[in-house]
């Protein structure tokens, strides 16, 4: 069954009504519409048509429609306190994100118009130092996070074929948005409850509507 166009969005051409019925899919599930190839870049360059339209749709469930300006990537943010669409993550989880969201601004800092890469050794020796009192995800715990951060378009992950240590990982600028800290003395306070053993599980700040 396929049900009536709204009547409030009757000036959106009909042959983008397909495509933007995508667009909303992929941010409500995701979080992210990223848009660098195939068709994931026909939606993004349709999407650049209507950000008004899809930021007014998205801001009645409390979401706040971020387009990168650096790349081509829209993002559905929940607004902190508002949204009940929200991810939970687990405490192995939020110590890979912390870890990868440090990793990140380190690096930009650094070399800001570079991609920032690492491999799954240098991503554990990151959570050794950053978490000295606990004790890092193994290897297969760590690949079951690095696949849904990478289905949720916060990282790409490329498992290495013969060693896990040597899959590679691309963080993408949605990360950091997950958990936007101001800079790094309020990501050191995050940290800090954790290496104390107080968190148990937190809720990341990213679109997500599965049961």
């Amino acid at each position: 069954m396929t049900l009536p166009w709204p009547t409030f969005w009757e000036s959106i051409r009909e042959e983008d009504r397909p495509a933007l019925k995508s667009i909303l899919a992929e941010l409500l599930t995701t979080g992210v519409l990223l848009g660098d190839e195939g068709r994931a870049r026909e939606l993004y360059l349709i999407a650049r048509e209507y950000p008004r339209e899809l930021g007014e749709f998205l801001a009645v469930l409390d979401l706040e429609l971020i387009h990168d300006p650096d790349r081509p990537i829209f993002q559905a943010r929940p607004v902190a306190g508002e949204c009940a669409l929200t991810a939970s993550f687990t405490k192995d989880e939020t110590l890979v994100v912390l870890a990868l969201w440090r990793v990140y601004d380190e690096e930009r800092m650094a070399r800001p118009s570079q991609a920032v890469i690492l491999d799954a050794n240098a991503l554990d020796a990151k959570l050794k130092l950053y978490f000295e009192a606990i004790e890092p995800p193994q290897p297969t715990q760590l690949d079951r996070i690095l696949s849904k951060l990478r289905r949720k378009k916060l990282i790409r992950y490329q498992r290495g074929e013969e060693q896990f240590g040597q899959s590679q990982i691309e963080i993408l600028p949605t990360l950091p948005r997950v958990i936007p800290f101001e800079d790094a003395s309020a990501w050191e306070e995050q940290a800090a409850l954790f290496n104390q053993g107080k968190p148990e599980e937190t809720e990341g700040e990213e679109a997500e509507t599965a049961p």
